[in-house]
C-alpha cells in the first residue's frame, strides 16, 4: 500500500488487507474559527468553517461480539468488547468509544464492528482533530445501521460523547463545523438555540494560513473556567439591576456594560465587555463578507485578537508576536489567535503570493525571539461529512 495514495485509499486498502472485505469509507473534516471567540458559552454566535483536512474511517460489523480497530495515524490496534464499552488505555480509541456509548444511551444498539482510521488534521493544532474523530464515527454508524439521525442530532451526539465519556466540557462549534460544512462558506452558527446560516467567504488571492506557536501553557484549562465565572458574575449583576429575564451577556447591551464600568470589578468588566463587543463585531463581520469586504473583515480579526489579549486576557506572549508581527505586511488583511488561548495558532488572512516570504521571515524572527520553531498550515473550506464514493 503506497502513503503516497489519498487518505481515503489508504484507509480501504488497508481495511480490506486486514479484514478481507470491502468497507464503508467515511470522512469528516477538521475546523478553523474564522471570528466569534469565547462567545459560545455566552450564548453568542461563532464563525467556523470546515477545512481540507480531515478524520477517515474505514468500516464494517464484525458479525461477532467484538471488533477491532486499527489506526494508521499512531500504528497501533485495539479489540473492543462491545458488551463492555469502558475507558480503553488506548488514547484514540475512546473517541470511538465514546460516540458508541452515547449512541447506545439513544436507544440505538450498535452491533460490533471493525474500523481502520487515519487522518491529517494535525494533532494539537486547534483545528479539532478529536471532534473530526467522532464525526467521522457518528456519520459512518449512521449510514452503517440506518440510525436515522439528522447532521443537527449528530453534532449533538458527539459533542455529548466528549463531554460525557472523554470528560472534557466542550462546546459544539467543532462538531457542527465538521458535520455541517459547505465549501467556499463560513458557518454563523446561534450559540443558543443551534440555528446556523451560512455565508460565502470569497478570498480571491487570498489563503486562510495558521502560524502555529509550537506551544501550549498549562493555565489554559484554569483560566477557561475563571473566566466562565467571571461571565456570570457579569451576568448576575445585570440581571439584578436591569433585567431578570437576561439569560445570557449576549443580552446585555454593550452600552449597559460601559456605564458600569466603576460598579463592577475590573476582571469582570472587561470579560463582560469584550464578550458583548465580540458578538456584536461577529455580527458585523458576517456583512462583510456579504459585501465581499475582505479588507473589513481581516481589520476585526485584528480587533478580535486586541480582545483577547487585553480584555479577556487569554492570549500569551508567543501568539501576540506572531499577530503584532504580521501588523506591517500588505499582504496580511487580518490576523488573530484562534482557540481557547495560552498558546496554539494565530488565524491569518494572506495573499498567495506572499505566504513563502511572509513564513521565512516570520520563522526566523520567531525564533530569534521566542526560541520555538514556528509551524505553518495553508487550509482551504471544504465540505462536511461524507461518504467517499
Amino acid at each position: 500500500m503506497s502513503s503516497f495514495a489519498p487518505l481515503h485509499v489508504q484507509v480501504e486498502n488497508s481495511f480490506q488487507h486486514h479484514f478481507s472485505r470491502k468497507p464503508l469509507v467515511v470522512s469528516s473534516p477538521g475546523r478553523v474559527n474564522l471570528i466569534g471567540e469565547h462567545t459560545d458559552y455566552n450564548d453568542g454566535f461563532v464563525l467556523p468553517a470546515a477545512i481540507d483536512k480531515a478524520a477517515y474511517i474505514a468500516i464494517s460489523p464484525s458479525g461477532s461480539t467484538h471488533g477491532k480497530w486499527i489506526s494508521l495515524d499512531f500504528s497501533e490496534f485495539v479489540t473492543i468488547d462491545f458488551q463492555n464499552i469502558t475507558i480503553n488505555s488506548v488514547g484514540w480509541a475512546n473517541y470511538i468509544l465514546g460516540v458508541v456509548d452515547q449512541a447506545q444511551k439513544l436507544g440505538k444498539p450498535i452491533p460490533a464492528f471493525d474500523c481502520v482510521v487515519v487522518g491529517d488534521v494535525p494533532i494539537g493544532s486547534g483545528m479539532s482533530s478529536s471532534a473530526a474523530l467522532e464525526s467521522a464515527v457518528i456519520f459512518a454508524l449512521n449510514e452503517l445501521y440506518d440510525l436515522g439521525l439528522s447532521r443537527w442530532k449528530m453534532a449533538l451526539l458527539a459533542q455529548r460523547a466528549e463531554n460525557e465519556f472523554i470528560g472534557v466540557k466542550c462546546g459544539i462549534m467543532d462538531m457542527f463545523a465538521s458535520l455541517h460544512g459547505k465549501v467556499n462558506h463560513v458557518i454563523r452558527l446561534d450559540c443558543r438555540d443551534l440555528s446556523f446560516e451560512y455565508f460565502p467567504i470569497e478570498l480571491g488571492d487570498y489563503k486562510i494560513v495558521l502560524f502555529d506557536t509550537g506551544v501550549k501553557h498549562s493555565l489554559a484549562d484554569s483560566a477557561y473556567n475563571t473566566r466562565r465565572s467571571e461571565c456570570e458574575t457579569g451576568l448576575r449583576f445585570f440581571q439584578k439591576h436591569y433585567n431578570p429575564n437576561f439569560k445570557a451577556l449576549r443580552d446585555v447591551p454593550i452600552a449597559m456594560v460601559q456605564a458600569n464600568r466603576s460598579r463592577l470589578p475590573k476582571e469582570v468588566y472587561d470579560r463582560c465587555l469584550y464578550v458583548t463587543e465580540e458578538i456584536q463585531r461577529t455580527l458585523a463581520a458576517c456583512e462583510d463578507l456579504k459585501n465581499g469586504d475582505l479588507a473589513a473583515f481581516g481589520l476585526k480579526m485584528y480587533a478580535t485578537h486586541e480582545g483577547l489579549r487585553h480584555l479577556y486576557q487569554v492570549s500569551c506572549p508567543e501568539l501576540d508576536f506572531l499577530a503584532d508581527a504580521t501588523r506591517d505586511e500588505s499582504s496580511v488583511l487580518g490576523a488573530r489567535m484562534m482557540g481557547g488561548g495560552f498558546g496554539g495558532c494565530t488565524i491569518n488572512i494572506v495573499h498567495q503570493d506572499a505566504i513563502e516570504g511572509l513564513n521565512e521571515r516570520l520563522a526566523k524572527a520567531y525564533q530569534e525571539a521566542m526560541g520555538h520553531k514556528l509551524g505553518m498550515y495553508m487550509v482551504v473550506t471544504g465540505d462536511g461529512a461524507k461518504v467517499q464514493a
